[in-house]
């Protein structure tokens, strides 16, 4: 079963996790100095949020999916159609452990396909990837707004 993510990046984290928790009437799973994670069940969702990103606001959005097969199945089908993916094999992010696949759409938001197998004990390797990037995600050329 897959369930959407979306990161969001926020400029205090604590002022974030308070309204996320009232907003959800439910408090984190994961909660660091920089991060924290819910994982819904109504809706369906692994929303995430960070202090740590280039600008306030949403970073990336996601499909989160169970297994490895779902993971190939899905990048499988956004290579088919066309779409350039930069995938990543036993990356760290977001205090994870993640097989990943990432795309932009035809407006330039960034998507991340993941399957998470493991916990880490730090954020990530986000200074190995080109550019400032968020989190772990590829770096996507900045189109002018408006």
């Amino acid at each position: 079963m897959k369930r959407i993510h979306l990161h969001v990046s926020v400029p205090d984290i604590d002022q974030a996790i308070a309204f996320y928790t009232t907003l959800f009437d439910a408090p984190p799973v994961v909660v660091k100095t920089d991060y924290a994670k819910w994982m819904l069940e109504d809706p369906r969702v692994n929303l995430a949020i960070s202090s740590r990103a280039r600008a306030a606001g949403v970073d990336h959005v996601g499909i989160q999916v169970d297994s490895a097969a779902e993971l190939a199945e899905l990048a499988g089908r956004l290579k088919a159609a066309g779409s350039q993916t930069i995938d990543q094999e036993a990356t760290t992010c977001c205090y994870a452990k993640s097989d990943k696949s990432w795309v932009a759409d035809p407006a330039g938001v960034r998507w991340e396909s993941f399957y998470t197998h493991g916990e880490a004990t730090a954020y990530g390797e986000d200074e190995a990837l080109p550019s400032p990037a968020a989190c772990c995600a590829p770096a996507v050329s900045e189109k002018a707004c408006c």
